[in-house]
């Protein structure tokens, strides 16, 4: 006879894969699995924070942010937009900059790209409450073009603190300009996708974090088709299996 738990397992994994087939087109697509690289991690010695502390410690942060107005990006913003998410996550989702929508609520990604990226946590088996989420840069770009090398620099240092305070496992790092900001790095998000890579040491504790770069959701939304959307599942598939988290029908 199956119990009440067995039971509740099948219907998650029921319902993990039909999301999953909503969102990437129904096709199951097993992940190249790309072994992480050996990292010799040189964090501080210091006591991890308790996820109270760590709250609070966010907090602070976006209360920095909010006042912020060390680039030309204040003068044109409706809201601040920190970033959200759980303050002890485990996977920490970063893209470029707020949109239109993100600047009118003052929360990342809640435009059709951020629909998405709910979609694609969601298949993953999680919400957004179990992870983080934030971009490079804090206020809107005019017209959302990509940051200038002055307003990333201006706002570096709050996603460094945040990071920092969070102290994910993993960094999935969401187009280019994040990709290539994080990782410090001419290369494009076409060769680099799916590949693991390891954070530098930013700040005291950041070196050798995995970052797992793929397609920013706009991407995926302007070329929404299967082999696009495979890609980013198998990318996906990556990071849940290195934070342990079950495949569909496993």
């Amino acid at each position: 006879m199956t119990d009440n738990n067995e039971i509740e397992e099948l219907a998650r994994a029921a319902r993990q894969l039909v999301q999953i087939e909503e969102l990437f087109g129904g096709t199951y697509m097993p992940a190249e699995r790309c072994p992480l690289p050996e990292i010799e991690t040189t964090g501080p010695t210091t006591a991890e924070l308790s996820p109270s502390d760590k709250a609070a410690a966010l907090s602070a942060v976006t209360e920095e942010v909010a006042a912020c107005t060390a680039c030309a990006l204040c003068r044109g913003r409706t809201h601040t937009v920190p970033g959200e998410g759980n303050p002890d996550a485990d996977l920490v989702f970063i893209g470029e900059g707020p949109g239109h929508d993100e600047d009118i609520s003052g929360r990342p990604f809640v435009g059709r790209a951020g629909q998405l990226l709910t979609k694609m946590i969601a298949a993953m088996g999680l919400s957004r409450r179990d992870v983080f989420i934030a971009n490079v840069v804090k206020c809107r770009p005019p017209g959302n073009r990509t940051p200038m090398a002055d307003e990333v620099a201006a706002c570096w240092d709050y996603l460094c603190r945040q990071l920092q305070i969070i102290r994910p496992k993993v960094i999935v790092t969401l187009g280019n300009p994040s990709t290539k900001k994080l990782l410090d790095t001419a290369t494009g998000i076409t060769r680099l996708r799916g590949t693991w890579q390891s954070l530098p040491e930013w700040a005291p504790g950041l070196g050798g974090i995995a970052v797992m770069p793929t397609f920013h959701p706009s991407y995926v939304l302007r070329r929404y088709d299967p082999g696009t959307r495979g890609k980013v599942w198998q990318d996906l598939q990556q990071v849940m299996a290195h934070l342990g988290l079950a495949l569909p029908g496993k």
